[in-house]
């Protein structure tokens, strides 16, 4: 199913697709993304890790970014001390590499997770209608090229996900910015659309 962005019921149908444990396609402030919820501890588990895996036929080991819907959800996964001049760019394309704390509700075995507050205020709802975070990952086919228009990603992907949200062709977008926070001080792991102040880095890495 294809819905536009701007249908009354783009919001519902995909909130309720992705509680339900659905993997779908969503418009980000950056590329569109493969969606797909959260498994927190004591909820029914849903492992839509693995099912985007499956889908994209992705290296197991390489983990998600997570969508928040506010700023402030961060300190339910992290204790660590974020400067304000990084808190201050979200909502936003940024995302922040931070050490989960060990009371986090995430039902996972990593010890740091990538969190992003996206720019976007539609999936900002969705997020906060699904109540929890969702994963988020480019769409394409792993080792290819991350697709940017809809008839591409309709005629890749619509056999496999139950709806895709179109906001338009993304041609020439870039990803997030991901800078890490913890004991290593803050790094610069992979420039993206956004531009983090001078001086706030430590040093600069490249991201695969």
């Amino acid at each position: 199913m294809l819905l536009q962005k701007d249908d009354r019921l783009s919001l519902e149908k995909a909130a309720e697709l992705l509680a339900a444990g659905n993997i779908v396609i969503l418009p980000t402030d950056t590329v569109y993304g493969f969606s797909g919820i959260v498994d927190l501890k004591g909820a029914e588990k849903k492992d839509c890790g693995s099912l985007i895996r499956r889908i994209k036929g992705r290296d197991e080991g390489k983990p998600f970014i997570e969508l928040i819907s506010s700023p402030d959800e961060i300190t339910d996964y992290t204790d660590e001390p974020i400067p304000d001049e990084l808190l201050s760019l979200w909502p936003g394309p940024l995302t922040l590499i931070v050490p989960l704390k060990k009371d986090s509700p995430l039902d996972t075995d990593l010890s740091t997770v990538a969190f992003r507050c996206p720019g976007d205020g539609w999936l900002r709802r969705v997020i906060a209608r699904t109540g929890r975070p969702l994963y988020s990952s480019s769409v394409n086919r792993s080792g290819s090229p991350v697709l940017s228009s809809i008839a591409a990603i309709e005629k890749e992907f619509a056999a496999e996900v139950p709806l895709i949200i179109s906001d338009g062709d993304k041609n020439g977008s870039l990803p997030s910015t991901i800078v890490s926070v913890g004991s290593g001080g803050i790094r610069l792991i992979r420039q993206g659309t956004l531009k983090i102040p001078a001086g706030l880095t430590a040093s600069t890495a490249a991201c695969p």
